[in-house]
């Protein structure tokens, strides 16, 4: 009960690690929903009209219930072996994650990511706010800049502004595409193109299902550790993580 209980929840919650987020429009809505005063008028059996913060939070509902079910619908149909060491279950655990996110509507990492960079610096006027504002993004999400990029950016808006002998703010066509000018010859020292986004994007899907692979392998040891504690199962011999089926357990 113990190991079903602990796969089962870890399962489920990396379903929506992330992806949980509200479409934008809905989160706006709830937002002002929150702040306008509540309706007081009663009808004349004492109950209160269903009012359009009723009908919002109710469809809210119903879209969050209908994504979960079509993601526990993949993974009850989707073998994941449970082992983060072997490449070939990393990426199918990596494919039954996209799986999920295409059936359920949900981001992908880097959509998530592109999603916060856009909230999160739309009222941004200058560049060098916008470069600190992905810093904190990046360090928030725990992404690591393993080729130094972020501070070579941040030289490059050092120079232009230099330049310009002001600070540079995004509105200026004339100083962004220097600066953008800039970017272009650091993607090229460090190696980087637009051709290779998809790329890109594949090897960080990939870490991330290791990564989460890991963490079922962790909650799945520690269970079976609990569980062989008991007495009733102090002669029984646990089994190794990777022959689990998650799909037993939902």
């Amino acid at each position: 009960m113990a190991l079903s209980s602990r796969l089962l929840s870890r399962s489920t919650r990396q379903v929506y690690t992330g992806p949980a987020i509200l479409q934008s429009e809905y989160a706006a809505s709830v937002r002002l929903f929150a702040t306008a005063p509540p309706a007081t008028k009663a009808t004349e059996g004492g109950a209160r009209p269903p009012s359009k913060g009723d009908e919002l939070l109710k469809n809210i509902f119903l879209d969050v219930k209908n994504k979960f079910e079509k993601a526990m619908g993949v993974l009850r149909r989707e073998k994941i072996t449970i082992d983060p060491e072997d490449q070939s279950a990393v990426a199918q655990y990596a494919n039954v994650m996209k799986t999920v996110r295409e059936e359920a509507k949900l981001f992908s990492e880097s959509q998530r990511i592109e999603y916060t960079i856009a909230s999160r610096t739309a009222g941004i006027e200058d560049a060098r706010s916008h470069m600190l504002a992905l810093k904190e993004i990046r360090i928030k999400r725990g992404l690591t800049d393993e080729l130094g990029a972020e501070a070579m950016m941040m030289d490059a808006v050092d120079k232009i502004e230099k330049q310009l002998k002001k600070p540079l703010m995004k509105a200026d066509k004339e100083g962004m595409a220097m600066l953008l000018a800039e970017f272009e010859k650091i993607n090229k020292k460090l190696g980087i193109s637009h051709e290779q986004l998809p790329k890109y994007e594949e090897e960080l899907e990939l870490k991330i299902a290791k990564a989460q692979l890991e963490e079922l392998k962790k909650d799945a040891l520690e269970a079976m550790e609990t569980q062989a504690k008991r007495e009733e199962f102090k002669d029984e011999e646990m089994p190794e993580v990777k022959s689990l089926d998650i799909r037993n357990f939902l």
